[in-house]
């Protein structure tokens, strides 16, 4: 008999409600199809093409679902007992010759598991390790960093208030692609047409002419890490302005950091970013005038500069007195509070140990993982334990990581596949699959348009009765290497009475009640003086390290190539990173991973639509087809991250069949925004010329 199962989709940021039905008797359910829940209070019936592939890594035959061990070249089917057994003792013996030449790495998958969120510290503990590192320093640092400095708390993120505004204004975002990226927002398309219906606008400032863009009101392109400029150009306009709201007391520091803006000129720094300052000037009206939100992700984090692009994203917000404001830039209110649940973070607490890179909140940069490998001396790392991560395919300079994991004397896979990173792994311990897992929205909730509580029991029982939830992994490792238990909770567990001390009160048992979820109403204005945790209870706008390095910042200069174009990365709503390379609906169709080129830069070099194109930077090369498109501003060219499934020893027949190159062959490691950490992924100068015959 059919049986209807509600579940979030946890592939992506958006957490959409969606409707599984499955046939069957326990421990033999099929998938008979997945839809929308048009009762979920946050997405609404939305869903877009990823959460048909729950079902295809649920059942996909290349998903490991037992360890396995690596020897040689050649890979063997272990027990779980065995498998702990060993890397118990080879961590251990490791460890007795140099207690600090251990290290994690913890993908972005781990921000979709709360089992996982709850349980990663046992595995850094046992190994007693400084050496942390996660794809928030390929992806988001610089926002963190900046929701530290100004608010008292890394995880403070103010979200656009799409559904009350009337000017968005979204530069280096994607959400059409993304549905939402440290700001959940399903359903963006109907949203963006609620806004048009209730006479709003939508405008979208990015190199390229994205599927956001396309759907916007007005778009204005930019040239690649110019941002800084643009956004000096615009906060000077809106200081110029009188703010339709007045700025709260309890903002602090606005008029030293306009102090050093002077030194700025207005038109040269339009001219740097390719934005007119009639633009720039109609901008500010829109921003002054509001209710409007100016939101910046992806594109403005990944670059030297991302830390003081994400920093004057808001204080042009605060200026224009959008901040807290309803239809503004709005801070939600979560059933379960992670800024009561987690410390505020930290800036700087270590330093790496080759090229002392400051931490931020307890990480270092990924891109200096490699360096960390290869350099001799105390405290090497020699055995890595990744958790649900690519690096390979994520961090920069990709071949050079690859080739110092080859190195390792032990690496430690978690993960449902034989990547591009676990080849390397001398184990591979993979978890249950995704349908066979609970979920709840612990980082995801806290930036959602709507202030929801939605939990998702398993759709199945457990294949395997010997399989192993993710966070039992983690558990379980800790305590093959300390030789302790870990006496905590479970999730669930734990979860429960987060809830319960949370702002609305809620048991698990209530959650579950509502299996679409309970909806505790928009995020509301005013809310911010209770929510901040900064010592003084301010915001501080004249962060200052922020000035120091404000005031660093070279001036603009006349744009000069010497006959390179600039490359940045971009995604696709089929696409989340490396990890749904092996879903067969979602590779099908058009070849998506190209070089897109202006067609007067193609014409210039001779390259044809659909031809082969080879790309070059002081990283590396890569060669793919070229799709001519005047989607692209001139002189920038895009291809997009999450490819390169084409290495030696990966067991994913899908993902190798649509390879596609790795735009990480072509990053630098040592490209790096200094307040952050954060890599510079975009920007990059390479040389494009017609692929040799």
């Amino acid at each position: 008999m059919a049986q209807i199962h509600h579940r979030t989709c946890h592939i992506c940021e958006a957490n959409c409600g969606v409707l599984v039905e499955t046939e069957g008797r326990p421990g033999s359910r099929v998938v008979l199809s997945i839809k929308g829940d048009p009762d979920n209070p946050l997405s609404r019936g939305h869903i877009c093409p990823k959460a048909t592939a729950l079902e295809d890594l649920q059942n996909d035959p290349d998903r490991l679902r037992r360890p396995q061990k690596r020897i040689g070249n050649a890979w063997h089917e272990i027990s779980w007992e065995t498998a702990l057994r060993e890397i118990g003792t080879r961590t251990r013996a490791i460890l007795a010759r140099d207690p600090a030449s251990s290290a994690t790495y913890i993908g972005n998958p781990n921000a979709h598991s709360y089992g996982n969120a709850l349980n990663a510290h046992h595995l850094t503990k046992a190994l007693g390790t400084k050496n942390q590192f996660s794809a928030s320093t390929v992806d988001q640092m610089p926002h963190h960093v900046a929701n530290l400095r100004m608010y008292g708390h890394a995880g403070m993120f103010g979200i656009p208030d799409i559904d009350r505004t009337q000017t968005l204004i979204i530069i280096g975002g994607n959400p059409m692609a993304s549905n939402g990226s440290v700001w959940t927002v399903p359903d963006f398309r109907n949203r963006v047409r609620a806004l048009k219906a209730r006479g709003g606008q939508l405008v979208v400032i990015d190199p390229r002419r994205t599927e956001t863009a396309k759907i916007a009101d007005r778009h204005l392109f930019i040239h690649p890490s110019t941002d800084l400029y643009f956004l000096i150009a615009l906060l000077k306009a809106v200081l110029a302005r009188q703010p339709a709201a007045p700025i709260a007391d309890y903002i602090t520091g606005l008029d030293e950091v306009a102090a050093l803006l002077g030194r700025f000129d207005d038109e040269t720094c339009c001219a740097a970013a390719g934005v007119s300052p009639v633009a720039v000037d109609w901008l500010a009206d829109r921003l002054t005038s509001g209710p409007a939100a100016l939101y910046g992700r992806l594109g403005i984090a990944t670059q030297r500069r991302g830390t003081l692009n994400a920093w004057l994203i808001a204080l042009i917000n605060i200026a224009a007195g959008q901040l807290d404001r309803e239809g503004g830039t709005v801070f939600p209110v979560p059933a379960l509070d992670t800024l009561a649940m987690l410390p505020r973070g930290s800036m700087g607490k270590y330093t790496s140990r080759v090229s002392g890179h400051p931490s931020a909140l307890g990480e270092f940069p990924a891109a200096a993982l490699a360096e960390e490998i290869e350099t001799e001396g105390p405290g090497q790392i020699k055995a890595l334990f990744v958790v649900a991560g690519n690096p390979v395919l994520s961090t920069p300079n990709g071949p050079r990581l690859d080739a110092a994991l080859a190195t390792l004397d032990l690496m430690v896979s978690v993960d449902m596949y034989r990547n591009a990173t676990s080849r390397r792994a001398h184990y591979i311990l993979p978890p249950t699959g995704p349908l066979e897992r609970d979920h709840y929205g612990l980082f995801l909730l806290p930036m959602a348009v709507r202030n929801v509580a939605v939990y998702s029991q398993p759709t199945f029982e457990k294949e395997d009765p010997a399989a192993r939830h993710d966070w039992e992994i983690l558990r379980a490792l800790a305590e093959a290497i300390s030789g302790k238990p870990v006496q905590e909770p479970t999730p669930r567990e734990a979860l429960d009475g987060l809830l319960q001390s949370g702002p609305y009160a809620v048991s698990l048992a209530e959650v579950e009640a509502a299996p679409s979820g309970l909806d505790f109403g928009p995020p509301q204005a005013g809310v911010l003086p209770g929510r901040l945790r900064s010592d003084d209870q301010t915001v501080t706008c004249a962060v200052p390290s922020f000035l120091e390095a404000l005031a660093a910042v070279e001036l603009p200069q006349a744009l000069s190539s010497e006959g390179k174009l600039t490359l940045i990365g971009r995604r696709h709503v089929r696409t989340n990173n490396s990890w749904l390379a092996n879903s067969h609906r979602l590779t099908k169709g058009p070849e998506r991973c190209t070089l897109m080129i202006h067609p007067g830069d193609a014409a210039m070099l001779g390259i044809d639509d659909g031809a082969m194109a080879t790309v070059r930077s002081i990283s590396g090369a890569v060669t793919l087809r070229a799709e001519v498109t005047d989607d692209m501003m001139p002189g920038t060219v895009s291809i997009p991250h999450g490819w390169g499934h084409d290495l030696p020893g990966m067991a994913m027949a899908v993902a190798r069949a649509h390879a596609g190159v790795s735009v990480n062959a072509l990053t630098e490691s040592a490209a790096l925004d200094p307040l952050s950490g954060n890599a510079a992924l975009s920007g990059v100068q390479v040389e494009i010329e017609p692929a040799a015959a």
